[in-house]
C-alpha cells in the first residue's frame, strides 16, 4: 500500500482527499490541518490517521499532497522548523495544490532536489468548491513528466481533467491566466446584468436566452441567477480572488504583459473587501453596480 498525506483540509482540501481516499483502495493515508478540529471532523467521514504536523503527516510517505493558503503557508509547510522536508523520504514528490507564485513552485523544487531529491510538482486547480466537492475540479501542473505520471492516477480522484502544462511554474502561471480570464467575465456579466434590469428587462429571461449563444460562459450558467437573487454567501470568496490577482499582477510586471482589465477588477474587488465582502462569492461584483 502507498503511504500518502494529504496537508490542508479548507473548503477545498477537505473534499480533495475524502475523493481521493474513497476512489483508492491502496492509500495509507494521514491528514495534517492547522486546526485540528477539521483533521477530526475529516477522519469522522474517512479512513485516514491524524497527523500533528507537517513533518508527522509526511513521514514515510511517497506522495504529499497540500493545498494551503498562500506562499508564505507553502514556504512554512515546506521547509519550516516541522515542515515536510524535515521528515519526508528521498526520492518521494510533493504535489502542491495551491495558487501560489510560479517563483515560490520553482525555489521549493530547487530546494527539495538539493536536499533530497524530493521531486516537486506545482498543481493548482479550478472548478472552486463545489467542483472540489463533485471531484470534478480542472488541474493544471507543472514539474517533470515522470512525477506527472506517478500522481495523474491520484489527481484524477477528484477532477475532470489533469493537464501536464510543462516543467515546474508552469501549473502557477496557467493558474494566473485562468484567473485573469475570470476576472473580466466577472465584470462584464455584472455590467451586463445591471444594463438589463436598468432597460425594465427580466434578466432571468435574458439569461435564459444569451446563454445559448455566444455569450456563454461558465460565470454566467454557474453565477447569473445569484446574482440576479443578490445571493453571494457561498462560491469562491472575493478575499482568495484578490490573492490570486495580485500574483497576475506581479507576474505581468516581471514578464512585461499588459493586463489593464485586471487590475481595474482587482480594485473593485477590493472595494468589495471595504464592504465586508471579503467572503462573498466574487460574482458580488454586480453589487458595486447597483444603486
Amino acid at each position: 500500500m502507498k503511504n500518502i498525506a494529504f496537508i490542508g483540509l479548507g473548503v477545498m482540501g477537505f473534499p480533495m482527499a475524502g475523493h481521493l481516499v474513497s476512489k483508492n483502495n491502496d492509500l495509507n493515508i494521514r491528514v495534517y490541518n492547522r486546526s485540528i478540529g477539521k483533521s477530526e471532523k475529516w477522519l469522522s467521514k474517512f479512513k485516514g490517521s491524524l497527523a500533528k504536523s507537517p513533518a508527522e503527516a509526511a513521514e514515510g510517505c511517497d506522495i504529499v499532497f497540500m493545498c494551503v493558503g498562500n506562499d508564505k503557508d507553502v514556504e512554512q509547510v515546506v521547509r519550516g522548523e516541522y515542515g515536510i522536508m524535515s521528515s519526508i523520504p528521498e526520492n518521494a514528490i510533493i504535489a502542491d495544490h495551491t495558487t501560489a507564485s510560479a517563483k515560490i513552485a520553482i525555489e521549493l523544487n530547487t530546494y527539495c532536489k538539493k536536499h533530497k531529491n524530493v521531486c516537486y510538482v506545482d498543481a493548482p486547480v479550478s472548478g472552486g468548491q463545489a467542483g472540489a466537492e463533485n471531484g470534478a475540479l480542472a488541474i493544471m501542473v507543472g514539474g517533470e513528466k515522470k512525477d506527472f505520471d506517478i500522481v495523474l492516477p491520484y489527481m484524477n480522484s477528484y477532477a475532470k481533467a489533469v493537464t501536464h502544462m510543462g516543467g515546474v511554474g508552469n501549473g502557477q502561471l496557467t493558474k494566473m491566466v485562468n484567473q485573469i480570464c475570470i476576472a473580466g467575465l466577472l465584470q462584464s456579466l455584472s455590467e451586463g446584468l445591471n444594463f438589463a434590469k436598468k432597460s425594465n428587462l427580466d434578466p432571468s429571461l435574458v439569461l435564459k436566452v444569451i446563454s445559448q449563444g455566444a455569450a456563454s460562459s461558465w460565470q454566467m450558467i454557474n453565477r447569473g441567477e445569484t446574482m440576479v437573487k443578490d445571493s453571494f454567501d457561498f462560491g469562491f470568496a472575493v478575499e482568495w480572488m484578490v490573492k490570486d490577482l495580485e500574483i497576475c499582477i506581479n507576474e505581468s510586471k516581471r514578464n512585461n504583459s499588459e493586463i489593464p482589465v485586471t487590475e481595474l477588477v482587482n480594485k473593485y474587488f477590493k472595494q468589495i473587501l471595504a464592504m465586508n465582502g471579503s467572503r462573498w462569492d466574487t460574482s458580488s461584483l454586480i453589487k458595486l453596480l447597483r444603486n
